[in-house]
């Protein structure tokens, strides 16, 4: 399901990419912002017929969001939450096993060290 959704933002990707390409510019871009009149009744003028291009832009910009959206949630749950510290043993070998004070490499506990004999001559 993942593999499906990454393939269809990828292709949508490329198509709202060709579409925004098509589309004629407007005028002016960044040029026309000086301001003025003509800006305000561009913003606030009247209801503007929507191209065929506008509408296929916004419609696949508003798919490419969501599942951009989509995917990152399911990327986010796959993976479970993992130790920094804790690193994994190569295929194979085993864990060492602890190294636990006061036992000896049998698990057996040593033999008691006598304390040396005090100086007679003391």
């Amino acid at each position: 399901m993942y593999g499906f959704l990454l393939a269809v933002l990828v292709l949508d990707g490329i198509f709202m990419s060709v579409v925004i390409l098509l589309q004629s510019g407007k005028g002016g871009g960044l040029a026309a912002v000086g301001g003025g009149a003509a800006m305000t009744e561009g913003i606030l003028g009247g209801r503007q017929a929507t191209t065929m291009l506008t509408r296929a832009t916004w419609t696949s910009g508003t798919i490419f969001l969501v599942l951009a959206l989509v995917l990152s949630i399911m990327s986010s749950r796959a993976q479970a939450p993992q130790s920094v510290i804790q690193v994994p043993t190569p295929a194979g070998q085993t864990a060492p096993e602890p190294v636990i004070p006061g036992l000896d490499g049998a698990g057996a506990a040593p033999a008691p060290i006598e304390a040396p004999a005090p100086d007679p001559a003391n």
